[in-house]
């Protein structure tokens, strides 16, 4: 087991620590932890009590994972904070763990949570993620694969941000944000499809021009959500991912944004 601990890190002999880890000046790592393998953790950084870290996690300097909520209902409860594998967290970084209402906070892999950034109780963040500085995620905040995040976004408690969207930088996000979409603008308005996020993520055209035609019709032709999806149905041969748009708003509890 190779593993390099300042002198000055405070680590419980209780953690469970992998194989080639680095921890920094300053910090400290508390009893109910499990961190994996090649991790790196800088220096001043607090891995508190419920935090379960993946392999090849990287958490700059002054980030702190797993204290308590910031919820009054919150009454001590064991509970955890869960980082998945290849996710970086960068400089004072905060991401509080869950509560009995779900357990945990949850963050997924290949994610990047930028400087100043808050992750609240319970949230669930996906794969392949980008939370830009100073973003802000209220708690059973729920964000799905591959969402950017601009920087100083605003993200209201149980709102849900639909995989493969696109949040600009100081938006306040009072409502979902429908799959593939691209939301901007004070009060946060779908300007379109996120079609250079879907470019670089290999979409096929005839997939991006299906998602952008179902958007113009739901959002853009003077329909409610109900008669735009009711008119697009009467297409033959909808996709899956289309499919998917469907399901998320009809099952939209706070609306999405439009």
């Amino acid at each position: 087991m190779s593993q390099l601990i300042h002198n000055t890190a405070i680590v419980s002999n209780k953690a469970q620590i992998g194989n080639n880890l680095k921890i920094g000046p300053y910090s400290i790592i508390e009893d109910d932890v499990i961190i994996g393998d090649n991790c790196e953790i800088r220096s001043n950084v607090i891995i508190a009590n419920g935090s379960r870290i993946g392999n090849n996690v990287k958490v700059f300097a002054g980030a702190i994972i797993s204290t308590e909520p910031q919820d009054l209902k919150f009454e001590g409860e064991p509970t955890q904070t869960i980082i998945g594998d290849n996710t970086i967290v960068r400089e004072y970084a905060t991401i509080n763990r869950g509560t009995k209402e779900t357990g945990a906070t949850i963050v997924g892999k290949n994610s990047l949570i930028m400087t100043y950034c808050h992750v609240a109780h319970d949230c669930r963040v996906g794969d392949n993620v980008i939370i830009s500085n100073v973003t802000q995620l209220a708690g059973h905040v729920t964000i799905e694969d591959w969402v950017v995040l601009g920087g100083a976004s605003k993200i209201h408690q149980f709102c849900r941000v639909g995989k493969h969207s696109m949040v600009g930088a100081d938006c306040k996000v009072v409502k979902d944000v429908a799959p593939f979409t691209l939301v901007d603008r004070k009060p946060a308005q779908v300007e379109g499809i996120n079609k250079v996020g879907l470019r670089r993520r290999g979409f096929e055209n005839s997939i991006i021009q299906e998602i952008e035609q179902f958007y113009d019709t739901i959002l853009f032709s003077g329909f409610n959500n109900r008669d735009g999806i009711n008119k697009f149905l009467e297409r033959e041969n909808i996709s899956e991912d289309v499919k998917y748009c469907i399901d998320f708003i009809e099952n939209s509890v706070r609306g999405i944004h439009r």
